[in-house]
C-alpha cells in the first residue's frame, strides 16, 4: 500500500488528488492536506471583485467532497519537511500544523511513500509598504475573500461619484517590481472599466494601469506576436488598442515601493520615483515560497536542497545571461533531484529565471515580471505529476514518463468585461509555448502562430462564463469529470 500525501487544495493540489484517487485502488491512500477548508475558481474572482458575482458561486467544501470520494483531509498547514524522517520517525514525513477545530495550534507528523508540494504561493503583501488589502484604500482579488472586499469598495466609491462633480481616479495593476498574475489584473481593470460604462459614470472616473511590465502584454512572457484575423499584431499593440479604446491610461516599467492612504510610490526604469494618486486601487502582490524548512534523519537543516524560496525541481538552475536562457532550462517531471518521492506542480516550483527579459532601473533596481504558472499550466503539471507516481506504484519503479515542459505547452487566457449571455466582450489570448522557443520559431517571436492568436467578441466572452461552469464541475468531481481538459 502507497500513501500521497497532497500539500495544498489549489488547482494543482486538488487536480493531483482528483486523479489519484480515480485511477488508484482504494488499498492506497491518497491524503490531502491544506489551510484552507474550501476550494475555489480562483479566475472567477474577477467577476466577484466587481460584484456579478458573489463567493457562493466560486467555492464549496473540501470535507464534505473528500469524504463521498475517500480522500483524506486535514485542515492545516506545512512547517517543516522531513524527507529522510529522524530519529523517532524513520518514514519521512511532514510537519504540519491543524488551523482549524479542537486541534487547532497542535503539530503531527504526517508520513508519506510519496509528497506532492502544491501550495501554490504566499501572497508576499509584507514585501511592498503599505499593501494590505482593504487599507490605504487597495484591494486585490487574490482570493475570494479579498475580491468581496474589493467589490464592496468600488461600488461605495460608485455611489460617491454619482452623487458628486469630483472626478475619481482608479489605480489598477501589480504591486511589486517583481509581481507577476497581469493577466488577472488586466481582465480586472477592463470589468471595472465596463461596470463604470453600464453605470453611466464613465466620463467621472480616471482609469490607470500600472505595471512593473517594460510593455503593454508582457504578462510575464516576454509579450508575443500573434495572429489576430488575418493580421500579424504585438501583444504590446493589442493591449495598447484595447486600452485606447477604453480611455484607460497606463504607466510602465514601474516598481511600487510603498502604499499610503489613497497614493502609490514608485520607482521606474529611468530611476525616477514618483508618486499615482487614486481613490480605489486593485495591486496584485509579490508572489513568494512559504518559508519551509527541510531537516535530514539528524535534523540538520537541509533546507537548501528542496528550495530556492519555491521548490527546487528538474530545472536547470545555472546563472546564465538572458541571451543563453532555452526552453530546456525548464522542468519536465517537476520532481525533486535530492529525494525523487518530492515533486513540485504549479505554481510550487523554483523557475530556472523569468520568462520576461531582465530590466534593471538606473538605480540598479529589478523591475520585470516574475514568470506566471497560473491556471492551465497548475492543471497540466498537477496532472502529469499524478500519472507519474500512478505509474510509479503500479509497475513498482520509479516512471517518468509522463513530462510536460513549459517550454512545449500552450496556455489561454480569456479576459472578459462584462457579465450575463448577452452583454459581454471576451479578449482571447492562446499562446504556445508558454515559454518562447527562439530557435524553433526564430522568425515569429518564439512561438507558433498557429497556436498563438488573439481574438476580441461575445463569444470569447462565453467561452469564459463557460469555463466558470464546467471547471466547478469538473473540480466537484461530478460524473465524467475527467472528460474535461486541464
Amino acid at each position: 500500500m502507497a500513501k500521497i500525501v497532497v500539500l495544498g487544495a489549489g488547482i494543482a493540489g486538488h487536480t493531483a488528488a482528483s486523479h489519484l484517487r480515480r485511477k488508484l485502488s482504494k488499498e492506497h491512500e491518497v491524503l490531502v492536506v491544506s489551510p484552507n477548508r474550501n476550494y475555489q475558481w480562483v479566475p472567477s474572482n474577477i467577476w466577484v471583485g466587481i460584484g456579478r458575482m458573489h463567493a457562493k458561486d466560486v467555492i464549496f467544501p473540501l470535507e464534505p467532497l473528500y469524504a463521498k470520494k475517500g480522500i483524506g483531509y486535514k485542515q492545516a498547514k506545512g512547517v517543516a519537511f522531513y524527507p529522510e524522517g529522524d530519529a523517532e520517525e524513520k518514514d519521512p514525513y511532514i510537519l504540519v500544523e491543524y488551523v482549524y477545530g479542537i486541534n487547532q495550534g497542535t503539530q503531527e507528523k504526517v508520513t508519506y511513500d510519496y509528497l506532492i508540494n502544491a501550495t501554490g504561493p504566499k501572497l508576499a503583501f509584507n514585501l511592498t509598504e503599505g499593501l494590505v488589502p482593504e487599507t490605504n484604500k487597495v484591494y486585490s482579488v487574490c482570493t475570494y475573500v479579498h475580491a468581496g472586499q474589493a467589490s464592496i469598495a468600488l461600488h461605495e466609491l460608485i455611489k460617491k461619484v454619482k452623487t458628486s462633480d469630483k472626478k475619481a481616479k482608479i489605480l489598477i495593476g501589480t504591486g511589486h517590481a517583481k509581481a507577476t498574475c497581469q493577466g488577472a489584473a488586466f481582465e480586472y481593470i477592463l470589468n471595472v472599466e465596463r461596470e463604470l460604462v453600464k453605470l453611466g459614470i464613465r466620463d467621472k472616473v480616471e482609469v490607470t494601469w500600472i505595471s512593473n511590465e517594460y510593455a503593454l502584454g508582457d504578462f510575464g512572457m516576454d509579450g508575443m506576436t500573434l495572429s489576430f484575423g488575418k493580421n500579424v499584431m504585438k501583444s504590446s499593440e493589442m493591449v495598447e488598442m484595447v486600452f485606447n479604446d477604453r480611455g484607460i491610461k497606463w504607466i510602465l516599467g514601474a516598481g511600487v515601493t510603498k502604499v499610503e492612504d489613497g497614493k502609490v510610490h514608485y520607482e521606474n526604469l529611468d530611476g525616477e520615483y514618483k508618486t499615482e494618486e487614486y481613490d480605489f486601487a486593485m495591486l496584485i502582490p509579490a508572489f513568494s515560497g512559504h518559508g519551509f524548512k527541510a531537516f535530514d534523519k539528524n535534523n540538520i537543516d537541509i533546507t537548501d536542497k528542496l528550495f530556492k524560496g519555491f521548490m527546487i525541481v528538474d530545472a536547470d538552475y545555472t546563472p546564465k545571461p538572458y541571451e543563453e536562457w532555452t526552453v530546456q532550462d525548464w522542468p519536465e517531471t517537476y520532481q525533486n533531484p535530492s529525494y525523487p518521492n518530492i515533486f513540485a506542480p504549479g505554481i510550487a516550483f523554483a523557475p530556472p529565471h523569468s520568462i520576461s527579459k531582465p530590466r534593471k532601473s538606473k538605480n540598479g533596481t529589478d523591475i520585470f515580471p516574475s514568470p506566471p504558472r497560473t491556471g492551465m499550466p497548475s492543471g497540466i503539471t498537477a496532472k502529469l505529476v499524478a500519472d507519474n507516481i500512478i505509474d510509479t506504484i503500479k509497475s513498482g519503479k520509479m516512471s517518468l514518463h509522463h513530462k510536460g515542459s513549459m517550454g512545449n505547452m500552450g496556455a489561454a487566457c480569456i479576459a472578459s468585461a462584462g457579465y450575463g449571455m448577452t452583454k459581454g466582450n471576451g479578449i482571447s489570448m492562446t499562446t504556445y509555448p508558454i515559454v518562447p522557443d527562439y530557435v524553433k520559431y526564430k522568425n515569429t517571436g518564439g512561438r507558433d502562430l498557429k497556436k498563438t492568436f488573439g481574438d476580441m467578441g461575445l463569444a470569447g466572452h462565453w467561452v469564459k462564463l463557460s469555463l466558470h461552469y464546467a471547471f466547478l464541475y469538473k473540480a466537484k468531481m461530478k460524473p465524467f469529470w475527467w472528460l474535461i481538459p486541464e
